[in-house]
């Protein structure tokens, strides 16, 4: 099971796709879901900015001898210290450090929460809340490796799953998340449908766009937030072994790019990007260096609106 997890959180892509016979992609239906889906044209952002930019951060909760692996080869030892170590330090280390930099630099963030972790590191979670009291929650479903979402059993299944989760980060938080995030990146094309129907208002699921974009589900609409695989930190850190300077530059090209081509065209609808950061990579000494010199340079930006996924949501009231 911690392999599997492991492979899916790195590859950075939906699985479970239901078989598709057709080759060309009809106008205004979904790809994976099958569903209606339309674009949300937004012209430009509060302020007249023209590229929104969330850091999600994700919260994650994986147990022992579960999760990422920062040296696959030791897999077969028991206990194996060299990778128990490696995600310990991050969550207790790693996610108080990350909060610290928003902090200090006085930027929104999201945070993506596994259901279980508040419970488990009761406080931990105290002192991270502190940091950025006023962050929105996105449900991360209930752990990131053996309690995933129950694929293949139907919309119902997935929707008492996602119930399941809201209920628990609320009452160990207080909020009621509005947003959803599947856990290890691993979802289904129903689970489109079921997040509606539990009364998910957004989802970071979809990863294949520059601009809000709206599915219509018969459980009701559901706006996608694009979380482009790409920017993925964790994929980029463990996969194809880039150190955080290297996604520091990834990043800021990223956005600064997105920011040209609304130079380059004024009468370009506004775009976004949500971002994920992991306490694994940007929760290190070097990381936190890394982290704070993007957060300052996309400030000087003007044209980028740093913000969270709920003032995003507000805005297209």
């Amino acid at each position: 099971m911690k392999a599997r997890a492991l492979s899916l959180l790195l590859a950075g892509t939906l699985c479970a796709l239901p078989a598709r016979s057709d080759t060309v992609k009809k106008s205004g239906v979904d790809w994976i879901t099958e569903l209606p889906r339309e674009s949300i044209h937004v012209k430009s952002w509060p302020g007249g900015k023209k590229v929104a930019v969330c850091f999600v951060f994700f919260v994650e909760h994986f147990g022992f001898g579960e999760g990422p692996n920062f040296r696959p080869d030791m897999l077969d030892r028991h206990p194996d210290l060299v990778d128990e170590s490696f995600r310990q330090y991050a969550i207790h280390w790693g996610i108080n450090r990350v909060g610290r930099v928003f902090n200090e630099q006085d930027v929104p963030m999201s945070i993506a929460l596994n259901a279980l972790f508040p419970q488990e590191n009761s406080d931990l979670w105290k002192q991270f809340r502190k940091l950025v009291p006023k962050a929105p929650i996105i449900a991360h479903g209930m752990n990131n490796t053996t309690q995933l979402l129950p694929l293949g059993k139907g919309v119902d299944e997935q929707t008492t799953y996602i119930q399941k989760t809201l209920d628990l980060i609320e009452k160990d938080t207080g909020v009621r998340a509005q947003g959803w995030s599947s856990p290890s990146v691993y979802a289904d094309a129903n689970t489109f449908s079921s997040c509606a129907a539990a009364g998910i208002r957004y989802s970071l699921d979809g990863m294949d766009s520059d601009i809000l974009t709206r599915l219509i589900t018969k459980s009701g609409p559901l706006v996608l937030i694009p979380y482009p695989t790409t920017t993925v930190d964790m994929a980029q850190y463990l996969q194809r072994h880039q150190q955080p300077d290297d996604i520091e530059r990834l990043w800021v090209n990223y956005v600064s790019g997105l920011v040209q081509e609304a130079e380059n065209d004024p009468n370009r609808e506004a775009t976004i990007v949500a971002i994920g950061v992991h306490p694994f990579v940007f929760g290190t000494p070097d990381g936190a260096l890394s982290l704070r010199r993007v957060l300052t340079n996309l400030k000087s930006q003007k044209l980028v609106w740093l913000t969270d996924v709920q003032q995003v949501i507000d805005t297209i009231k």
